[in-house]
């Protein structure tokens, strides 16, 4: 059995969460989520950052694909296969990809300009690696005073191998639990990707280019 949880049918349950006018997918590119490099949840991940992509065009949010530069040699190195994002971009000027040389996705890169200039006040992050990317990402935009939900089906990362005289295998689900955790109470993380909704940013001048840059 996963170890994840599925996401089930919206119910009488399911929070009323207010809409977000950004979604920020970190690093789904190839190298992470195929052949033999794929994080555990890959096929689960895939699907749940497809649907929050297609939910998020259709009602007009900002959409930003953050595209890690590896270095030379690495699975990620840029313009190599496992570099490529897995999911097409939409050309546009509510869809662009920004390229990143460090795990947050604001450090010296136009992340922050294009969130303020598209009038952006709360933001889905979702995609790997749960403890790296996506949290240093979150941390930062929680910093900056956005809203920021991170949906629990939505990220992944790698099994942390055993450590002799440390620690077992840390299951991979268990190292994602404990990063969303780790962003404290102000961070939405115990929502599923299919209760995500999405608006236009309220001020909404669209970004300038549509494709992305440092």
């Amino acid at each position: 059995m996963s170890p994840y949880a599925e996401t089930a049918p919206p119910t009488a349950d399911t929070p009323n969460l207010p809409p977000v006018d950004a979604l920020i997918v970190v690093d789904v590119q190839s190298a992470f989520v195929t052949g033999d490099g794929a994080v555990p949840a890959a096929a689960r991940l895939v699907d749940r950052t497809a649907d929050l992509l297609a939910r998020a065009r259709r009602d007009g949010a900002l959409v930003v694909h953050l595209q890690n530069d590896g270095e030379p040699g690495a699975e990620d190195e840029p313009h190599t296969p496992g570099w490529e994002l897995h999911h097409p971009v939409e050309p546009g000027p509510r869809e662009l990809v920004i390229r990143k040389p460090y795990d947050d996705g604001f450090e010296e890169t136009a992340l922050g300009t294009v969130l303020a200039g598209a009038g952006v006040r709360a933001i889905a992050v979702c995609g790997v690696m749960s403890e790296m990317c996506v949290y240093a990402t979150a941390r930062t935009a929680l910093a900056q005073d956005y809203r920021v939900v991170v949906p629990y089906d939505a990220h992944a990362t790698q099994d942390v191998p055993a450590a002799p005289g440390i620690s077992d295998v840390i299951p991979a689900a268990t190292v994602s639990r404990v990063a969303a955790y780790a962003l404290g109470s102000d961070a939405e993380v115990t929502v599923r990707a299919c209760d995500v909704t999405f608006a236009a940013p309220a001020s909404a001048p669209a970004p300038r280019r549509p494709y992305a840059y440092r």
